[in-house]
């Protein structure tokens, strides 16, 4: 059997995350995709920071950040009540950063992609920038923003280090589905490993399909016309 509460926290913890980057990775693509500053670059390296970042080494300074020996996490435990280590807030802190890149990156191409012209049209007609990105960039953007939603999902879903080393191992509470897959090879459970396996394979094939699905529609739509 399928370790049922790993999944559960699995696609939660997934879901989660992917909301809380579609928050904070939209205005942070846009602008990646607008801005003209000099030292972009600066802001693209560490928006990609965590895909060339080995992940026990962003656990261990999330740990060392939000720790129960720093100002940060001794404040985290005052309001919380609980430490950040070893805890799904803990998992979710660190799942968004550790996913940032896979999110950010594909919203800020699709938003570069967007014609230029017509967010000049919207700001000549009086929109505000907020309501040119909101009904102008986002609607022709969509395919790469789900795109980028759907990969930030299935990132998560996949995740290992990071999430292993900020908290732990804790059936119900921080047991993920990779985790569980974990525990089942190191316990000979090769049969409960199969079917893990299986599931997150199947998982990832979806998210494949999907995304570079999104990513023919625009050009079979422009050759039908």
């Amino acid at each position: 059997m399928i370790d049922r509460a790993a999944l559960a926290l699995s696609l939660e913890l997934a879901t989660l995350t992917t909301l809380a980057l579609l928050a904070l990775g939209l205005p942070v693509a846009h602008a990646l995709a607008t801005s003209r500053w000099r030292f972009r670059f600066l802001l693209e390296a560490v928006v990609a920071l965590p895909l060339v970042l080995p992940p026990t080494v962003l656990g261990y300074y999330l740990l060392q950040g939000l720790g129960p020996h720093s100002p940060l996490g001794r404040a985290y435990e005052a309001v919380l009540g609980r430490r950040f280590p070893f805890s799904f807030e803990g998992l979710l802190v660190a799942s968004v950063l550790y996913s940032f890149p896979f999110a950010v990156q594909p919203f800020a191409a699709a938003l570069a992609a967007v014609d230029p012209r017509l967010v000049e049209a919207s700001h000549a007609l009086g929109a505000s920038r907020l309501r040119t990105f909101v009904r102008v960039m986002v609607p022709l953007a969509w395919p790469g923003i789900l795109s980028g939603a759907v990969l930030a999902f299935a990132h998560t879903m996949g995740e290992f280090g990071v999430v292993l080393m900020v908290g732990g191992n804790l059936a119900g509470r921080t047991r993920t589905l990779s985790i569980a897959l974990f525990d089942h090879v190191e316990a000979l459970e090769y049969d409960a490993a199969n079917r893990t396996a299986a599931l997150l394979l199947a998982l990832s094939f979806a998210v494949l399909v999907v995304v570079y699905g999104l990513q023919r529609r625009p050009a079979s739509a422009w050759t039908a016309r």
